[in-house]
């Protein structure tokens, strides 16, 4: 059993296709919108910081609240499309996306713009996930899908690319609540859209909903996040967060077990003891969690430490994107002609180098030093999302692949929850730590030099001397520069030393998976 096809299940409810291109269209605005909404808020974070009085865990929370519920609840969202329909879930979730970013736009605090992304988070998973099944019934020839798929994955490699450049020209000049507020219009217009243009489509015997699995894996996910994000405040030993932990612990081991023994769970075990596909989830979560999550501290810097408006940070961070762009379709194409187990690897290892490349940024650097870093982090990111989808629809059998891409896209964005929460901690602790450092020579009080940490750790950069007295100040302005610079630096650096790690170990699974071929034939 699957949580949701590409095809129509034999002897489904008679539906008609109705206008495929309609269908492509409407999935391919949603889609663009739910991928911009994670990567536009890159450069957005530090005018959000600034006019809500965010501290650092805020700013986490701006891309967590959105992430989390999108991840715990995508597999369930398929699932209730294919009971109650796939056209009814959509247009839920795109009213329930709207009337969140119309409410982000007007938030006036951070946990009204936090609670709101999260009420985005659970939209998007709707749309996320009824949008393969919605284009399977819109086109059961097998070429003209390939080609539908063919844009959906480009036109997430291309809300991918234009986010940071598309939020910094917004925020430059209508301010951050843009970056929500656009989504309203485009969302009415494509509810509209789904309402007239879209057939009805169920699965004829569509799963039951896992309710019990999607509250402990909404429970383990939302336990692990808020204790990487608040250990640092709180203490790492502190009840609060060994007790958080533990809960995320507990939780996860509880779902395991449900899912072992289910009837018909949110996810399949089976599937992860296929060393292929466990590889291929892999790549995503560690892509997800590296690369993609460091961007949001690397916006930060762009702004607050070197100075730059948020649409000309969104231009530096092009080498990145356009490379990511580019490399997407190229990789598309060469995926059927070149073994995975060299597609997939080499884009771990290809995102490794950038990572490791771009950490040797320093105080003296401006973006030029992360430059060459991004562009080959580029092509493997660019490589690994054109790669992904298509790897794990080939390593299972056709009645498994709604499940396979499902917990694929879900992994990813656990990946960039968790990866968003443990660098930033990273970030903070070592921005913190080298602050007190940097300033111990001028003997400053406890209590003051507590408040420069903080404030470091929340990502000011040099945005901490504006309000010292005038003879610290150029001290200060060294200062935080150095440490913020020294905390980009650490968290590519361990970035990249998890993304080579599990280059090593993608690469054994995927041979594992390659031996076992004779195998099984």
């Amino acid at each position: 059993m699957t949580v949701s096809t590409l095809t129509e299940p034999t002897g489904a409810p008679p539906t008609t296709p109705g206008r495929p291109g309609v269908a492509l269209t409407l999935i391919c605005v949603a889609m663009f919108m739910l991928m911009l909404d994670m990567t536009i808020v890159a450069v957005a974070l530090p005018d959000i910081q600034a006019d809500l009085h965010a501290d650092l865990a805020d700013l986490q929370w701006v891309v967590d609240a959105y992430t989390l519920p999108l991840a715990a609840l995508l597999l369930t969202a398929a699932t209730l499309g294919d009971r109650f329909g796939r056209r009814r879930l959509f247009s839920a979730g795109m009213a329930i996306f709207t009337i969140g970013s119309l409410a982000c736009a007007l938030a006036a605090d951070p946990l009204m713009l936090n609670t709101m992304r999260a009420l985005q988070g659970v939209g998007a998973a709707m749309l996320f996930g009824t949008a393969m099944p919605i284009l399977g019934h819109a086109y059961p020839d097998i070429k003209a899908r390939a080609k539908a798929i063919g844009a959906f994955g480009a036109t997430l490699a291309g809300a991918t690319a234009v986010g940071p450049l598309l939020g910094g020209f917004i925020v430059d000049n209508a301010g951050w609540q843009w970056i929500f507020a656009i989504n309203v219009p485009i969302g009415i217009v494509a509810f509209i859209g789904a309402r007239i243009g879209l057939p009805e489509s169920k699965a004829e015997k569509a799963r039951r909903v896992d309710v019990a699995g999607t509250v402990l894996l909404t429970i383990s996910l939302a336990a692990l996040v808020f204790g990487l994000i608040r250990g640092q405040s709180e203490g790492w030993g502190s009840a609060l967060i060994v007790a958080s932990f533990a809960v995320a612990a507990l939780t996860l081991l509880a779902f395991v077990l449900r899912a072992a023994r289910g009837d018909q769970p949110m996810v399949d075990l089976e599937l992860f003891r296929r060393p292929g596909f466990v590889a291929i989830g892999v790549t995503g979560f560690v892509v997800a969690g590296t690369l993609v999550a460091a961007t949001n501290y690397v916006g930060l810097y762009f702004v607050n430490t070197l100075g730059y408006t948020p649409f000309e940070a969104g231009l530096r961070f092009l080498p990145l994107t356009v490379t990511s762009f580019i490399a997407a379709p190229v990789f598309a194409q060469l995926s059927h002609r070149i073994p995975t187990i060299i597609t997939i690897t080499g884009s771990l290892a290809v995102v490794t180098g950038g990572l490791w490349w771009a950490s040797q940024v320093d105080a003296k650097s401006d973006w030029t030093a992360l430059a060459p870093g991004f562009i080959l982090a580029g092509i493997g990111l660019g490589a690994s999302s054109a790669i992904l989808s298509s790897a794990a629809l080939a390593s299972v059998e056709p009645d498994r692949a709604g499940m396979a891409t499902g917990v694929v896209n879900t992994m990813r964005q656990i990946g960039t929850a968790a990866g968003v929460a443990a660098l930033g901690a990273l970030f903070a602790g070592r921005t913190g730590s080298r602050m007190a450092s940097d300033v111990a020579p001028a003997h400053l009080p406890a209590a003051q030099l507590g408040q420069l940490q903080d404030a470091i750790a929340s990502g000011a950069g040099r945005l901490v001397a504006d309000h010292a007295p005038a003879q610290f100040r150029a001290q200060l302005t060294h200062a935080a520069v150095d440490s913020t610079a020294y905390g980009i630096h650490t968290i590519l650096l361990v970035a990249a030393m998890i993304a080579g790690a599990a280059t090593l170990v993608v690469a054994a699974l995927l041979a594992r998976a390659r031996r076992a071929e004779p195998a099984a034939q």
